[in-house]
């Protein structure tokens, strides 16, 4: 497994890290979690050198947290560092910053993070949170040793992002990144200016969700398997963020045995400048045939959810960009009239488009893509058409 430093930390990193947010789950149900299956890729995962931990209060609807403690205990716990992070949103006094903080301590049941991130950071909670006092607070995290370092999560714009840099000492940055994103939120401009004040570059969504992984066209598999040298896309993907050297580490929300072995593998050859320019041009070449198929940039974050009418946001657009990625409009259809929580229920509240990190119109885009994805189906008595 190769290493890197976080920034100025002097902090030693796999390039490979364990993220928490898409653990295996029983019976398709988001919050309850297969301890037995995700602990077992945990280790795994720290057997073959993986030494970055990363959850944070939501995930899995508040289950992330405590598994993560329950999975790290004993032994492993010392071999990682783990990460999490401050809820955002819920911060509205100065005493919340301790008062989540401490809740995380216990959940995961440690008496130290080692990287402390305050999640999802955007113009409006950025405000809040540094009138509040939220650098006092991290100094004083650091300092009584409750936390290593102090870092945040990003989803606004680029002015946004290197404003946050430029304010605080920060010891780390976690941008959505991958060869698709390069342009998109912090992106690579945002990449370098962080790398240039010493701050480490943590990548999230480097397979956008797995949709770079999964299911990939027939057109893009054929250019992908144009190169001499063949590689599963997700390996393409990879290479790509880790021939980076502003690249510190990549968070890959690994939920089989097979993700956890081929990623670890990856993670130990990719060092800066592992591609060619005969590979990059190729990275090149996808990228701009992905451009003109994906109709909706969503990612499946869920920071759009609940809806108050429990519209099934990220699902319905995944179905949509399956509806024209792969053609396979009859399951695409099928698999959008199966359930109840379809786009027709939105009211149009706005919320999911304020709480939407990609910025996507979802009010407008439920409207075509119930346009697109409904037929007509015979229905069981009391069920909605």
């Amino acid at each position: 497994m190769l290493h890197r430093k976080i920034g100025k930390t002097g902090c030693s990193v796999s390039i490979l890290g364990f993220g928490c947010m898409r653990l295996p789950v029983i019976d398709g149900n988001y919050g309850a979690i297969d301890e037995a299956e995700s602990t077992r890729l945990i280790h795994a995962a720290v057997d073959h050198g993986v030494n970055y931990i990363d959850t944070a209060y939501p995930y899995h609807q508040g289950m992330s947290e405590p598994f993560t403690g329950r999975a790290l205990k004993g032994a492993h716990r010392d071999k990682v560092n783990l990460a999490t992070k401050l809820p955002s949103w819920a911060i509205e006094t100065p005493g919340d910053f301790d008062k989540y903080l401490n809740e995380q301590l216990r959940r995961l049941a440690t008496d130290h993070i080692d990287f402390y991130l305050v999640h999802a950071l955007k113009r409006i909670w950025w405000d809040k949170l540094r009138d509040l006092g939220l650098e006092e607070f991290l100094g004083r995290a650091v300092k009584d040793g409750r936390i290593r370092y102090r870092g945040f999560s990003f989803h606004d714009e680029l002015p946004v992002f290197k404003e946050i840099i430029d304010s605080m000492d920060w010891d780390c940055c976690q941008i959505q990144y991958n060869f698709m994103d390069r342009e998109f939120q912090a992106g690579e401009e945002g990449m370098s200016h962080a790398a240039s004040r010493g701050i480490g570059v943590i990548v999230m969504e480097p397979l956008r969700g797995g949709r770079l992984a999964a299911g990939v066209p027939d057109d893009i598999m054929e250019l992908w398997n144009s190169a001499p040298l063949k590689r599963s896309p997700a390996e393409w993907a990879f290479r790509w963020l880790w021939n980076q050297p502003e690249v510190s580490l990549v968070l890959s929300g690994m939920n089989g045995m097979e993700q956890v072995t081929e990623n670890c593998r990856i993670a130990g050859e990719a060092a800066p400048g592992n591609l060619t320019a005969a590979e990059l041009e190729l990275v090149e070449k996808v990228r701009a045939l992905y451009r003109r198929k994906i109709r909706i940039p969503c990612t499946a974050c869920a920071y759009c959810l609940p809806c108050p009418r429990e519209v099934a946001i990220p699902r319905i657009f995944s179905l949509y960009n399956d509806l024209y990625l792969y053609h396979d409009v009859m399951w695409a259809k099928m698999m959008y009239m199966v359930h109840d929580n379809r786009a027709t229920e939105c009211v149009e509240c706005g919320l999911c488009e304020e709480s939407c990190p990609q910025k996507i119109p979802i009010r407008s885009l439920l409207k075509e893509c119930h346009h697109d994805l409904y037929m007509e189906v015979p229905f069981p008595p009391g069920r909605k058409k």
